[in-house]
């Protein structure tokens, strides 16, 4: 399997618009961070986890042209706002999208494209085929998708787990019953927003915690904001087997390890 970060950042991105902070004036690449996206490859499936605003510039920069599925963590702007980007991959694969979500957010998928699903619709506009997520583990051709249902503050969003590697996002609590889901992991991807506790978001100091309760192989931060501080700051202070992420990250889990790279080269923090 190999797992690409798309977008690391939050609703706002970073740089924040407006903002002089020192991350947000960073000349560091590793600060700057599209919406929150990832990539995951495995067993020949391509499929996309969430489709923010970024998603054009993302698949452009990874060079994605193959996507057979998307899941949808939830419906907030920052991890949809970008679905309609999928249609140059449509017209080259010649079949419809498939996509996987809770009821209520394939409410909103419907709705905010409705000109997708018109019984006539005109040309060049995406086809979508929804499909509800619940409870029950779900096929993409031969993977095995496990739902994992999680808290944003109040809003029940969707986190996921593809074989030995789980994906989580604007997550704020976790139920022990899907804890024990995530036993097991040799890739963990998880949020942390920022050093200072959130009402809505996992701080740093709680994703630790989550990791150390959990034991992966390997850990890796996203959904990060201007406020968690500078990349060269924070990175050398994680544990060993906890990787602050960025956009382009590749993780890739062989038989024998989780190799972290930057482009061609093994990255070490």
């Amino acid at each position: 399997m190999k797992v690409t970060l798309l977008g690391t950042g939050t609703s706002q991105g970073v740089p924040v618009v407006g903002c002089q902070c020192a991350v947000c004036h960073s000349s560091n690449t590793k600060d700057h961070r599209l919406r929150t996206a990832a990539f995951v490859e495995a067993d020949g499936l391509h499929i996309l986890l969430d489709a923010g605003p970024d998603l054009r510039m993302q698949l452009l920069r990874e060079g994605i042209t193959e996507v057979d599925a998307i899941l949808v963590t939830h419906e907030h702007k920052d991890h949809l706002a970008g679905l309609d980007d999928i249609r140059p991959i449509y017209f080259m694969m010649k079949r419809p999208m498939q996509v996987y979500a809770l009821p209520r957010v394939l409410k909103v998928i419907r709705k905010d494209y409705d000109y997708a699903f018109r019984q006539h619709p005109y040309p060049g506009v995406p086809a979508f085929v929804l499909h509800p997520v619940v409870n029950e583990p779900f096929q993409v051709g031969n993977l095995t998708i496990e739902p994992i249902h999680i808290r944003h503050l109040t809003l029940p969003i969707l986190g996921f787990r593809i074989q030995d590697m789980a994906y989580i996002t604007d997550g704020s609590f976790i139920a022990e019953r899907e804890m024990q889901q995530l036993r097991g992991l040799r890739l963990l991807i998880i949020n942390a927003l920022r050093i200072k506790e959130h009402y809505s978001h996992f701080n740093l100091s709680q994703a630790l915690s989550i990791i150390r309760q959990l034991d992966p192989e390997r850990a890796v931060i996203t959904h990060i904001s201007h406020e968690m501080g500078l990349y060269e700051d924070i990175a050398p202070t994680l544990p060993l087997n906890v990787s602050l992420g960025y956009d382009g990250m590749s993780i890739e889990i062989t038989k024998k390890e989780c190799i972290i790279k930057e482009k061609n080269s093994i990255f070490a923090p």
